[in-house]
């Protein structure tokens, strides 16, 4: 990857490291054990994705603010992109498996679809999948 290339680190709380990390592999995330240690678990969904599960005391280092209870509120919806259908109902059907919970009915509007789940503690993600020439039809918008 070069220096110019844009990365996202999305930093979650989790309360339960070992069995957040799982999830997450269980989901298809894999594991960079140079920056995992028993307080961190940085997991990789791409080149340019990367989520770092962080105990509460870890995660308190890096803000003053109270953690949200994410099973009672919502603190944020991160969406990752699918290459299809069948992918989506794939990667939302593993976290079902490894304990994630439904976070809402599946969207269906044709040219997009997507299913939610909750992981562990309850931080909602969205899959979704889009065929932008069909959305392009079917909404007369240029990309």
């Amino acid at each position: 990857m070069s220096a110019a290339t844009k990365m996202i680190f999305v930093n979650l709380p989790v309360t339960d490291l070992p069995k957040a990390k799982a999830f997450y592999e269980a989901v298809g995330f894999t594991n960079n054990p140079m920056f995992t240690d028993d307080t961190a678990a940085a997991m990789v969904w791409s080149e340019a994705i990367h989520v770092m599960l962080l105990t509460h005391d870890k995660y308190k280092q890096f803000t003053a603010k109270p953690i949200a209870d994410t099973k009672k509120t919502s603190a944020a919806l991160l969406c990752l992109s699918e290459s299809s259908r069948a992918a989506v109902d794939g990667l939302a059907d593993k976290a079902l498996k490894a304990g994630g919970k439904t976070a809402g009915p599946e969207q269906d509007y044709g040219f997009m679809y997507g299913r939610n789940f909750e992981d562990l503690d309850g931080h909602t993600w969205e899959v979704m999948w889009m065929d932008l020439e069909a959305f392009k039809k079917a909404t007369g918008k240029a990309a």
